[in-house]
């Protein structure tokens, strides 16, 4: 790093401080725990000798052995790309007013969990719902490994109530979509040719105040060769809005290299479809009893209320474990 001849080469040197940086967040969590594990050694020690301690030892062992598993499954997150920053998107599915209600308590779900684990978030794209809730909702989820962690969540989300807005108060059952595609990182853009895509401009709707209304800064682009569409309108910039939208683009764009993801994507989003029945992946019950259960990994609790509130990370790293345990322990890539 010291070397002159190192920042001759400006593209170089930023690649290099990139992985650098990568190689420290693998490699600084397993440092902290190494030095609170001697602390404790120190702790026990004492605890011999003074049985009031025991106590407050148990405390940190429960709390070392909590941050112990969570950095054992960040390190064995093997994508490329789940280090990344994210694009949630979350689109009601059949059932309208129900669904589109469903969607913004999925969307507040996820606010919460954020929040709850540091991300920093932004709404790109919003579309209300005709009566309430939202039809479609992409965020922006800033911060590492959102994408590794946020993954777990691509799929159908079945909610079971009685509804809010049926007057005879019965049961209804609603869905709505989750996807998620990694942020790009500069230098990994993928080539998008002038020829290849339509850009669109039109005045924002939704929140964002008069001014927002006023002027075409809401920016909509075509990708004509495989038909995604995507669109910003957060921002008052029309340049901004742009620039957000384009990368989203490229991380779709990304996402259809991948044939994975590609017949993920497909299943899920197929124009002809719905968001229905098929490829759910967990059911939220609040009637006529209280349950969420993944239907992947069999994990359940029965506070529903928590989940909603945001705490899905039981969920999140029961799948992700049972998904590592499937496809064999990876390789770190600080690449």
């Amino acid at each position: 790093m010291s070397s002159g001849d190192l920042w001759k080469d400006k593209q170089k040197a930023q690649e290099i401080l990139r992985r650098l940086k990568n190689l420290k967040e693998i490699t600084t969590p397993f440092k902290e725990l190494e030095s609170t594990w001697e602390d404790l050694a120190v702790l026990a020690q004492l605890a011999d000798e003074d049985k009031s301690i025991a106590p407050e030892l148990e405390r940190d062992i429960r709390t070392f052995q909590r941050r112990l598993e969570g950095v054992e499954l960040r390190a064995l997150l093997g994508h490329p790309h789940d280090r990344s920053s994210a694009y949630l998107s979350i689109h009601a599915g059949a059932g309208g007013t129900e669904s589109c209600d469903w969607a913004a308590m999925l969307h507040r779900m996820y606010s919460r969990w954020m929040e709850r684990n540091g991300y920093t978030h932004e709404v790109v794209d919003l579309q209300p719902g005709e009566e309430a809730g939202i039809k479609k909702v992409v965020v922006h989820v800033k911060g590492a490994w959102a994408y590794g962690y946020l993954s777990a969540e691509v799929g159908v989300h079945r909610l079971v109530r009685i509804s809010p807005f049926d007057t005879n108060q019965r049961r209804h059952t609603s869905f709505a979509a989750v996807d998620v595609v990694p942020e790009m990182e500069k230098g990994e853009e993928v080539e998008i040719r002038p020829e290849d895509i339509k850009v669109d401009t039109f005045r924002a709707s939704g929140a964002g105040g008069q001014h927002v209304n006023k002027t075409s800064s809401a920016v909509r682009i075509t990708h004509l060769p495989t038909g995604i569409v995507v669109q910003c309108q957060n921002e008052r910039s029309q340049h901004k809005n742009r620039k957000t939208a384009t990368s989203m683009l490229m991380a779709r764009l990304n996402q259809l290299r991948e044939k994975e993801r590609e017949k993920e994507r497909d299943a899920l989003y197929d124009e002809k479809g719905e968001i229905a029945w098929g490829h759910q992946i967990r059911s939220y019950v609040l009637h006529p009893y209280n349950m969420v259960k993944d239907l992947r990994t069999g994990k359940e609790t029965g506070n529903t209320q928590a989940v909603l509130d945001g705490k899905i990370d039981d969920f999140i790293d029961a799948y992700l474990r049972q998904k590592l345990a499937k496809e064999g322990p990876s390789v770190v890539n600080a690449s």
